[in-house]
């Protein structure tokens, strides 16, 4: 090998005119490079359509002509846009585009969520306006991104060939496919956008008056704003080592050799002679244990994404709830940081249940993707029920799933809650908290459903910016050519998109857990003594009375 690699052998001069006249005519044993290949995060992917030098050396040659209906092309470019060869395109941007990654999917919306809680502190009544007025901007930036690299507007269309002086260059694989599929996915959710935000405008100002009372509480809580940078750390830390055992499993597999006969040779090295057995190479395959490891390495992920949101809410009702139980006062048996004792209590007593909900939620989600995905094959092979009895029992089911999932995350939720109130065990508290939903349901929709959506346009506001700023990133010139250039910017923009929205979701969490914490608290404290709410801050009562006269109004 060490001979192999210092000496530049000619194995086409050792034929005999035969060979090299087979060879000419793509017959074997030597085969022409006349499609180029580019590193793939470890591994060689063909580019799309043959090289102008390599098919100029060819013709000198006196090779026959290269056509577009022949075996050899028709083979190499269904390699090119199967399935296996695209995901491996789409993990190879992620591994080009890391820096795009911790820049607009880490810091940016790290910086925007601050940003965001100073405002929601300092300018609690303009934030609704505000949030819903960039939010609908941002949605029809992306959307227009979307248009411009899927080429119905412009000429910036994507495409996997790397040089721009190819006149193949405007010859499209797979990506373009799904691009365009996920703009005409951004338009139906633009419009719906846009159709919301003039829908809930007359109700922004009952939602207003909610935030009012996260931010009091945001201000006297100690060290509250800040706290989401400690796991927002720790998930950037695990983000990392997972996409990096990530790139690993999808470059990995067993080496096999590939089904052929003896119509074909080769040039052994160790023998310096073309041997006719077992010459039709190699090819890497995924085992079995690989494709159980990657979907286990998922879920994984899935999971502690989940674990360490719950772990933060958990947290931040601990404070939160300190805080209303003490009629929102400086009191000598709350600490003096709350929220550092909120997190002393969830690592000593409270760890497994938080991991038990984030578990069962991740279960639930992950049935209900996998039964999804069963429902859009069988739509698409056009095998559902013909029957209405078949009909109903199938989107039945369907509703009952979502329904359920849905359940299970808001009792989840109220249930972390319950566990930082009274520090019961995970079932305990999901009970407790199911029993004063049920009971003050109507209190609860009245001040929830304005201050969730006004908080999900937030979290949406932040992931749309990391978005669009990675959008602009990978337009530049060096991930636009040469080796750096990506397949299509649609991964590294939805993983940007991604991280946004869990980011902004621990920071946004902030806000939500101390509404729900407060909503919560008071009901326990007016379970407690008979309908009179005895530790409910001033201004939670304020809101409170606010809200009945607006409910008496409207009726």
């Amino acid at each position: 090998m060490d001979d192999w690699i210092d000496r530049n052998y000619d194995y086409y001069e050792i034929l005999t005119p035969e060979m090299k006249n087979a060879s000419l005519q793509l017959q074997g044993p030597c085969y022409p490079v006349i499609f180029p290949s580019v590193n793939v995060y470890w591994s060689c992917q063909y580019i799309a359509r043959a090289s102008n030098a390599s098919l100029r050396h060819w013709k000198q040659m006196g090779g026959v002509d290269i056509k577009e209906d022949i075996v050899v092309d028709k083979s190499i470019h269904s390699f090119i846009n199967s399935r296996s060869s695209v995901l491996k395109r789409y993990m190879a941007d992620i591994g080009k585009a890391w820096p795009v990654l911790i820049v607009c999917g880490g810091l940016l919306p790290l910086f925007l969520s601050v940003v965001w809680l100073l405002m929601i502190r300092y300018f609690v009544a303009a934030m609704p306006w505000i949030t819903v007025a960039f939010f609908n901007i941002l949605i029809i930036t992306v959307t227009v991104f979307y248009y411009l690299k899927a080429g119905w507007i412009g000429n910036d269309a994507i495409s996997p060939i790397i040089g721009d002086h190819d006149p193949y260059i405007h010859v499209f694989g797979r990506e373009l496919n799904h691009l365009r599929a996920a703009a005409i996915l951004m338009t139906f959710v633009m419009v719906l956008s846009i159709l919301t935000s003039i829908a809930i405008v007359r109700r922004i100002l009952m939602g207003t008056s909610v935030l009012k009372v996260a931010a009091k509480v945001i201000g006297e809580v100690q060290a509250l704003i800040i706290f989401p940078v400690i796991p927002y750390s720790i998930l950037a830390i695990f983000y990392m080592v997972w996409i990096s055992a990530a790139l690993h499993l999808f470059s990995s597999g067993q080496v096999v050799q590939n089904n052929c006969n003896t119509n074909c040779c080769a040039y052994d090295l160790l023998s310096e002679k073309v041997n006719c057995d077992h010459c039709c190479g190699y090819s890497i395959r995924y085992t079995p244990h690989i494709a159980v490891a990657i979907f286990f390495h998922l879920f994984g992920c899935y999971w502690a994404t989940k674990f360490f949101i719950a772990c933060s809410s958990t947290v931040i009702a601990g404070s939160v709830a300190s805080y209303y139980w003490t009629r929102g006062e400086t009191s000598s048996e709350v600490p003096v940081l709350p929220v550092f004792d909120s997190m002393k209590r969830l690592i000593r007593y409270s760890l497994g249940s938080v991991a038990l909900g984030s578990l069962i939620v991740s279960f639930v989600e992950s049935i209900r993707f996998i039964l999804e995905s069963f429902r859009r094959k069988l739509k698409v092979t056009e095998t559902t029920p013909d029957s209405w009895f078949g009909k109903m029992v199938y989107h039945t089911s369907q509703g009952c799933l979502r329904c359920v999932e849905w359940t299970i995350k808001s009792v989840n939720r109220n249930a972390y809650i319950m566990i930082a109130i009274t520090g019961k065990s995970f079932c305990r508290s999901s009970a407790i908290a199911t029993e004063l939903i049920m009971n003050n349901i109507l209190r609860l929709v009245r001040l929830n459903v304005i201050g969730d959506v006004i908080l999900f346009l937030g979290k949406l506001f932040v992931s749309l910016s990391s978005a669009v700023f990675g959008f602009l990133v990978l337009d530049t010139h060096k991930y636009s050519s040469g080796h750096n250039k990506l397949s299509s910017p649609l991964l590294p923009v939805l993983v940007c998109w991604t991280l946004g929205y869990v980011v902004a979701t621990l920071f946004f969490a902030v806000v939500e857990m101390s509404i729900d914490t407060l909503i919560l608290s008071f009901c326990q404290d007016s379970e407690e003594h008979e309908g009179t709410a005895q530790f409910a801050p001033l201004l939670l009562m304020e809101t409170l009375n606010e809200q009945n006269d607006m409910q008496r109004l409207t009726q």
